[in-house]
């Protein structure tokens, strides 16, 4: 699917929640004023594109730690990327088994921004279409159920391009497999997509080793989320 019929799949999504029958849809942006006050907790889960792997002064210029920088101090925004870590829980790292995943769910995070697959679209993480929708699905399960009040809000990201095969790692996959499923299954569930991989693409110089986006990149998708989730 070319990057213009995702884009226009993201903005009807967005628009979803306006229309009659959809109140249930989540929200565009974080309501500051369901918190009463208190910090809003925003938790990044992801890989080693979340984590800032490769990215230059990587405790200052990850992508989560730019975006808190966007935020106002209403929020509170923390980093629970982990290299290497696939959505699939049969992976050779599932996201599942990490402290990340521990630490995350310990923390009980108001908002979720999830982004992980690009690690699944290695041969042997990638068991097809089914078994990654399958494992979005209980991830997203997850997160919706936890105790929290207001209910924590998700949005899921598609990953940013493949600009090398490397490691594994395939833009085939990616194109074919991962972002389809993640499109379908927002879908059917009316939670928000964050387009990354439209928002970097064409920008092959951010990523030095063809996976990772560098400082300027992380900066790229800090705005991007912050445009999704902002007050």
């Amino acid at each position: 699917m070319s990057s213009v019929s995702r884009r226009c799949f993201v903005l009807s999504m967005a628009t979803l929640a306006l229309l009659a029958g959809c109140a249930r849809f989540e929200p565009p942006h974080v309501r500051v004023e369901e918190y009463d006050g208190r910090h809003i907790k925003v938790a990044c889960v992801g890989d080693s594109i979340t984590y800032g792997a490769g990215v230059e002064d990587r405790d200052q210029n990850n992508y989560p730690k730019q975006l808190s920088g966007l935020l106002s101090s209403t929020f509170e925004v923390r980093n629970f990327g982990r290299s290497g870590a696939t959505l699939a829980r049969n992976g050779d790292l599932p996201y599942w088994k990490t402290e990340e995943f521990k630490d995350v769910n310990a923390w009980v995070p108001d908002v979720v921004i999830l982004k992980l697959g690009t690690n699944d679209t290695k041969p042997q993480n990638w068991k097809g279409n089914a078994a990654f929708e399958a494992d979005l699905d209980a991830m997203l399960d997850h997160f919706q159920n936890l105790k929290n009040k207001p209910k924590t809000k998700i949005w899921v990201c598609l990953p940013v391009p493949v600009y090398g095969d490397q490691w594994g790692i395939n833009s085939r996959t990616l194109e074919d497999g991962v972002i389809p499923v993640i499109m379908d299954v927002c879908q059917k569930r009316k939670i928000p997509v964050i387009d990354l991989n439209d928002a970097l693409t064409g920008h092959p110089e951010m990523f030095p080793d063809k996976i990772h986006p560098n400082a300027a990149g992380a900066k790229l998708m800090a705005l991007t989320v912050f445009q999704a989730i902002r007050p």
